[in-house]
């Protein structure tokens, strides 16, 4: 499953890497480079957040089940 961002979204969160580095690591992020970032992030961390999301909200609606 590939996870994707709304342009705006992925927008705002390069800049936000790009500042990040910029102040963290004293390193200039290109644009690209950023997209590259929250690429690989999306790759390998994104479904591994959703489908705990998943379970997280499987688990709160059984327990609401559960109590009625």
């Amino acid at each position: 499953m590939e996870i994707t961002l709304a342009a705006d979204r992925r927008a705002r969160l390069a800049t936000h890497l790009q500042q990040l580095f910029a102040k963290e690591f004293d390193e200039t992020l290109s644009e690209f480079r950023a997209g590259e970032i929250i690429d690989l992030m999306l790759r390998t961390l994104g479904p591994v957040v959703y489908n705990q999301a998943v379970d997280d909200v499987r688990e709160h609606f059984q327990k609401k089940l559960d109590d009625l």
